[in-house]
């Protein structure tokens, strides 16, 4: 194609150039006349040419637009169903983006235009190297406050380098039955480890961590890319991320504005002067700088705080999924077409997935989760003890690592596989009756904790746990047990039934790991069961069992599927 063909494409909608092909059921773009493609040939004029010869070339070149015979309709039905899987997904919301795209019948000049439109950085080693389609995804999503493009000086922090202002960790299962979005609020504090990143020459430079610093830190302070969130992340988490996306304020306005707007609801009046929101009570369509307003306002609901809002993102974001997948947007050519120019052009992306191949596998990979079991969580936290007055949150230590361990174990928060109940199932009944029985309040439990194998300092860590979240406080220190052990046990007598019983369930323990024996005597001349910390530990508070673990009953979560007011 020459430069003025190219020019007049650029001219074009292209929204205005998907029509509908009736031999085959698909979208498909048609080019201007000056592009590469196969019209219908236009018949010579002969000369002179009969009156009555006209008409019939006329018909033939019908447009596309035309709907076929009812009859050919009918036959065409099965291959329309079929291209439904090629219909383009996008999700995105909050200061960050769901931002996913899938494109299948397009013309190579726009598909390029995609491809040019997306920007990336390097992910400098700290991926598992890019999501595979048989296997668990994490993909990591990062909203900054980093103020790019007109309208956005009343937004964010003056002249921010863009910090991780708002980051999710979503987890899709392996069998793509079901999803985690995690939000890591951006207050938490924790340990930024060194960070390997590709300078503009191609060299590398080592960005030294930080201990005890707010989690928001680990992007754009001293120089810092998404590739040090991913970092901060698995040390944080023990999961390494496959991908990242990153965008700022313009992707919500820009990606809300592209579906139509996206209704949200309010349980009382908000007027927040610094987000600029000012709506009332009850339901309503958002987009564009209303939308921006929404996910950026804290002061107004809630505790007033970062923990406050996320639940307004998560809110956002399951009206958005639900939005996206309406067939509304998905029988939408236009539709299509702006989410595709919105998406491409909102994000930043790991080089891994800077092509819209990739993200059509990606998008096709996540069009499979049924919206009913993606789950909105967030990771437990509590006030920080060493400020007089908290400004930031530190990990609840059991419940966090449990939550982390679930998503590790690809253990679903929607729909907890059973697997518990298999084990009971091929115990004996002895074993199993273990488990069946009164159970002592926390209070009443006796035990003293031993270290059988599990990792340097993990009995003082549990034994903190258990003191302090789990409130078995008549429990100690006991220091190393006289060998190693690959699974925990309890030992217990046998009037110490209902506590052991009580403490399995704190710790996940299965029926196998109680074992009927002999108390011993505590510090305080009491009798005292007895935990062994085996190699299969896992950390402080986190179930030993983590397939058969049900997220914590104070976990912030909601569904999807689900409308939830903002309070």
């Amino acid at each position: 194609m020459d430069a003025q063909g190219r020019g007049r494409a650029e001219d074009i909608d292209p929204a205005d150039q998907w029509v509908l092909n009736p031999d085959t059921g698909d979208y498909e773009l048609r080019l201007p006349p000056s592009a590469p493609q196969s019209p219908v040939p236009r018949p010579r004029r002969a000369t002179p040419a009969p009156a009555p010869e006209v008409p019939a070339p006329r018909r033939r070149r019908a447009t596309p637009e035309e709907p076929p015979p009812p009859g050919r309709r009918d036959r065409r039905r099965p291959a329309k169903k079929k291209s439904r899987g090629k219909k383009i997904l996008l999700w995105t919301g909050g200061t960050m983006a769901f931002v996913v795209l899938a494109v299948g019948a397009a013309g190579y000049l726009y598909l390029q235009h995609l491809n040019d439109n997306i920007e990336s950085l390097p992910d400098d080693g700290a991926s598992t190297g890019g999501f595979q389609k048989d296997q668990a995804i994490n993909i990591l999503l990062i909203g900054t406050d980093k103020r790019t493009g007109s309208g956005n000086d009343g937004y964010g922090d003056k002249g921010s380098a863009g910090h991780a202002d708002t980051t999710l960790l979503l987890h899709v299962s392996k069998d793509r039955s079901n999803a985690t979005a995690l939000s890591i609020p951006r207050d938490l504090i924790v340990d930024v480890p060194d960070c390997p990143t590709t300078q503009e020459d191609g060299s590398t430079k080592v960005i030294p961590g930080s201990t005890g610093v707010r989690f928001n830190t680990s992007l754009g302070q001293s120089g810092r890319t998404p590739s040090c969130t991913m970092r901060t992340v698995t040390e944080l988490t023990g999961v390494t991320p496959d991908n990242f996306m990153v965008a700022d304020f313009n992707a919500v306005k820009t990606l809300s504005s592209a579906v139509g707007g996206v209704e949200v609801c309010l349980a009382k009046d908000i007027d927040d002067p610094d987000s600029h929101l000012n709506l009332p009570a009850g339901k309503h369509t958002v987009e564009g700088e209303e939308a921006l307003a929404f996910v950026r306002t804290r002061h107004s609901v809630g505790f007033g705080g970062d923990l406050s809002r996320i639940e307004l993102q998560q809110q956002f974001l399951s009206s958005l999924m639900r939005k996206l997948k309406s067939n509304d947007t998905l029988t939408s050519p236009t539709k299509m077409v702006k989410l595709a120019e919105a998406g491409t052009d909102a994000l930043t992306v790991d080089a891994k997935l800077k092509s819209i191949g990739k993200l059509k596998d990606l998008g096709l990979e996540l069009g499979k989760l049924d919206t009913k079991n993606l789950t909105f969580a967030t990771v437990p936290v509590k006030d920080n003890p060493a400020e007089k007055t908290p400004v930031t949150v530190v990990l609840k230590d059991g419940p966090a690592q449990q939550v982390f361990d679930m998503v590790k174990n690809d253990v679903s928060f929607t729909e907890v596989k059973k697997k518990e109940k298999e084990k009971k199932d091929k115990e004996d009944a002895a074993v199993a009756a273990r488990l069946e029985g009164e159970k002592s309040e926390p209070s009443e439990v006796r035990v003293r904790v031993l270290n059988g194998g599990a990792s340097s300092g993990s009995a003082g860590r549990e034994l903190t746990y258990l003191q302090n979240e789990a409130g078995v406080t008549k429990s100690e220190n006991a220091g190393n047990a006289p060998a190693d052990i690959a699974k925990t046990t309890l030992e217990y007598a046998p009037d110490q039934a209902d506590q052991a019983r009580a403490l399995a369930e704190i710790l996940g323990l299965s029926g196998a790991a109680m074992k009927p024996g002999e108390s011993v005597t505590n510090s305080q001349g009491l009798p005292t069961m007895t935990l062994t910390l085996g190699k299969d530990f896992k950390g402080a508070g986190v179930k030993l069992d983590a397939t058969s673990a049900k997220a914590p009953e104070d976990l912030q979560k909601s569904t999807a599927d689900k409308v939830e007011c903002a309070k």
